[in-house]
C-alpha cells in the first residue's frame, strides 16, 4: 500500500468540508457478514472535486452511501464521517433529515430511477425545499425551482416547470437530479457515476456544467465513476479502491503519470483508447488467422470448445453480404393526432461475412432502431433492407422464422434481458427451447455446458440465477445466450457499457476471440467511440436517422469528413489529463461553431 494513502487530506490547514476517518462498513447476510468497506479515511476541501474510483465491489458506492447515511439496516458502521462539524454515523435522524440536502446532496446513477414518473420535475425539485421549510409559499418555491433549473441549463425553465420526465431527453434528466442536489444550497454533491448511461457528447455536456459549478459556488464533488476519462476530465485527487481497501490517493495528474499500486497500474491499462492496439492487434492477427482458416473445420472437443463447419462463413465467399441496406427508412407511426416520427432516414450500408460493423451515434441516432430492424424486431418503412437474402420490407413472420434462428442477440443490460426466476442454464437455454424443440433435454443440457465454457465460465455457474454472478459474468452468459444457435450474424447492442472498464476489457477480448472461432459476422452497436474502434472492421456514423459517413476506423476516426463526427471524438474523454484538457477546449470549440 502506498504511503500517500496515510496521509489523504486536502491540505494542511484542515480545511475540510468532509473528513471520513477510519470508516467501516460490515453487512449481514444470509451468507455471512460482509466486509464491504475497511479502515477508510479521506478528505474533501471546498471547491474540490475528490473521484473515487474501482471496480464492483470496490467498496466505492458504499462508501458514498456513507457519507450521506444512506445505509440499509443490515449495516454495521464504525469511525467517523464529518460534514461541516457534524458526524452523519453519530447523529439522530432528525438531524440527519437537517444535512441531506442544505450540507450534502447525492446525484444518483439513474435519473430515470431516481425520479418518480407521476410527479411532474418542478414538484420533484420542490420537494426538498418543502421539507426544509415549511412556510414557503407556492410562488417562492416555484421561483427556487426555475432558479435551479436555470443554473444546471434547463432552456424554457420557466414553462417546463410542469413537464414530466418523461418529456425530457436523458441529459436533461440528469440534469434535473443535479438541480435537485442544488436546490437547498448544499456544499458538498456526491455524484454516483452521474454520466454512466450518457453519450460522449452529453456527457461532455454534463462534465461541463459540474465543472462551472465547482468554479462558480465553491462546491465540493464526491464523484463515483469507473470511467478513468471522466476522471481525467474532471478531477483533482483522486482515491483508488479495492475491495474495500483504500490503496492509493493521489493528485489526478500524478496518479496518472505515475501510479503507485500494481492494480491502478492494471486499471489504467484497461481503458480503452482510440487507435488502441493492444485488443486491435489480436484481431488482426485473428483475421490472418480466419483467412488461412477459411477452407479448415473445427468441432466439439475433449475442451468442450463449441464448433460445426466454419471457416468458409457456411458455405458463402468472403465477399458476400449477410446485411445490405439501401435508402432504408423506418417510420414510428404517431397516434392520436401526433405526427409519424422518421427514426431512420435513407440509410445505405452492408455487412459482409465474417466481418463486424461497428455502428456509433448519440441516443435517439437510430442504431438500436436499424439492429432491432436487422433482427425482425422493427418493421422497415421504405427502401430495402435485407437480411441473409431475406427482404424485411413488409416481410411475413411465418417466412422470416427460419431465418431468425440463424441471428443472436446480445442486449445492453442482461439483468434485465433475463429472466430473475430462471437459472444461468435455463437462460441460455431459451433459444433450443424455440427454435431446436427436437433437441433432448440431455443434449440440451450438454450443449449449454459447451456454451458456457466457450464464454470462460464455470459449468457450475449453469445452476445460478442472473442476480447470483457479477455484471460481467452476466454479459458472458448472454453472449452465450447469442450463440447458442450457431449465427451466422450477432447484433450487440452496447453489451459493455455499464461494466467496469477491466471487465469491459476481458468481454471485449472474449468478443475477437468467439468471433474469429466461429466466423459470425456482428452488428456492434455502441456510443463508446473507443470500444468501436477497438473491435470494429468498418464503422458507420448515424446522426438523427442519417448516416453521415462510414469506412475503417482509421478513416471514420483518424481523418473524419464530417463536423459531427469531429465533434463525437473531441467530446470522448481520454484518461491522460492534460490531454484531456486540450481535448475539451476542442470540443468547446467545436460545439460553439456549430452553432
Amino acid at each position: 500500500m502506498s504511503e500517500n494513502v496515510k496521509t489523504a487530506s486536502p491540505d494542511s490547514s484542515g480545511n475540510s468540508i468532509l473528513d471520513v476517518q477510519g470508516l467501516d462498513v460490515t453487512f449481514s447476510t444470509d451468507g455471512g457478514d460482509v466486509h464491504a468497506v475497511k479502515d477508510v479515511s479521506l478528505s474533501v476541501a471546498p471547491g474540490e472535486v475528490l473521484a473515487i474510483v474501482g471496480e464492483s465491489g470496490s467498496g466505492k458506492t458504499v462508501t458514498a452511501r456513507s457519507i450521506l447515511g444512506l445505509l440499509p439496516e443490515t449495516a454495521q458502521r464504525s469511525g467517523a464521517v464529518i460534514i461541516s462539524g457534524k458526524d452523519v454515523l453519530s447523529v439522530s435522524s432528525q438531524q440527519l433529515r437537517e444535512m441531506r440536502g442544505s450540507d450534502v446532496s447525492m446525484v444518483f446513477q439513474e435519473p430515470s430511477t431516481a425520479l418518480n414518473p407521476v410527479y411532474t420535475v418542478g414538484w420533484q425539485i420542490a420537494e426538498g425545499l418543502r421539507a426544509h421549510n415549511r412556510k414557503a409559499s407556492k410562488t417562492e418555491l416555484k421561483a427556487k425551482v426555475v432558479a435551479a433549473m436555470e443554473q444546471v441549463g434547463i432552456p424554457d425553465a420557466k414553462n417546463r416547470f410542469d413537464y414530466f420526465p418523461h418529456q425530457f431527453s436523458g441529459g436533461q434528466k440528469q440534469r434535473i437530479v443535479i438541480a435537485m442536489a442544488l436546490a437547498l444550497g448544499a456544499k458538498l454533491i456526491v455524484a454516483d457515476e452521474p454520466t454512466t448511461a450518457l453519450d460522449v457528447t452529453v456527457q461532455a455536456e454534463i462534465l461541463d456544467l459540474l465543472r462551472d459549478l465547482r468554479d462558480e459556488t465553491g462546491t465540493a464533488i464526491v464523484l463515483i465513476t469507473h470511467n478513468m476519462g471522466v476522471v481525467a476530465d474532471l478531477a483533482d485527487r483522486v482515491a483508488v479502491m479495492y475491495r474495500g481497501d483504500l490503496i492509493e490517493v493521489s493528485p489526478v495528474k500524478q496518479l496518472f503519470s505515475d501510479p503507485q499500486e500494481q492494480y491502478t497500474r492494471d486499471l489504467l491499462g484497461a481503458v480503452p483508447r482510440l487507435g488502441s492496439t493492444v485488443v486491435g492487434s489480436r484481431k488482426a492477427a485473428a483475421a490472418e488467422e480466419r483467412e488461412g482458416d477459411r477452407t479448415g473445420t473445427t468441432s466439439v472437443g475433449e475442451s468442450g470448445d463449441v464448433g460445426d463447419e466454419r471457416g468458409s462463413g457456411r458455405g458463402r465467399d468472403e465477399r458476400d453480404s449477410i446485411v445490405v441496406a439501401r435508402d432504408l427508412d423506418i417510420v414510428y407511426p404517431g397516434g392520436l393526432g401526433r405526427p409519424d416520427f422518421q427514426a431512420v432516414k435513407s440509410v445505405s450500408f452492408d455487412i459482409k461475412a465474417g466481418e463486424v460493423y461497428g455502428l456509433v451515434g448519440e441516443s435517439g441516432s437510430g442504431k438500436t432502431t436499424i439492429g432491432r430492424a436487422i433482427a425482425g424486431l422493427t418493421r422497415a418503412s421504405g427502401g430495402s433492407l435485407q437480411v441473409l437474402g431475406h427482404e424485411m420490407v413488409g416481410f411475413k413472420e411465418r417466412a422470416f422464422s427460419p431465418i431468425r434462428r440463424r441471428i443472436g442477440f446480445v442486449f445492453q443490460d442482461p439483468a434485465a434481458s433475463f429472466n430473475p426466476h430462471l437459472t444461468i442454464g435455463e437462460c441460455v437455454a431459451e433459444p433450443f427451447a424455440i427454435h431446436r424443440r427436437d433437441m433432448s433435454a440431455k443434449d440440451r443440457s450438454k450443449r449449454v455446458l459447451e456454451l458456457l465454457d466457450s464464454v470462460q465460465l464455470p459449468t457450475a455457474y449453469a445452476a445460478r440465477y442472473p442476480h447470483e454472478i457479477s455484471g460481467g459474468q452476466r454479459q458472458r452468459a448472454s453472449l452465450a445466450r447469442g450463440l447458442a444457435l450457431d449465427p451466422e450474424l450477432l447484433i450487440a447492442d452496447e453489451p459493455t457499457s455499464a461494466l467496469d472498464v477491466s471487465v469491459q476489457a476481458k468481454v471485449l477480448e472474449l468478443f475477437v476471440e468467439l468471433q474469429n472461432r466461429f466466423d459470425f459476422a456482428a452488428l456492434f452497436i455502441s456510443h463508446d467511440l473507443a470500444v468501436v474502434d477497438m473491435l470494429s472492421d468498418r464503422i458507420g456514423v448515424l446522426f438523427h436517422g442519417e448516416l453521415l459517413e462510414e469506412g475503417t476506423g482509421e478513416k471514420v476516426l483518424g481523418s473524419p469528413s464530417n463536423d459531427y463526427t469531429k465533434r463525437l471524438i473531441a467530446s470522448l474523454p481520454v484518461p491522460d489529463p492534460d490531454e484531456q484538457a486540450k481535448r475539451r477546449e476542442l470540443a468547446r470549440n467545436l460545439r460553439t461553431a456549430a452553432g
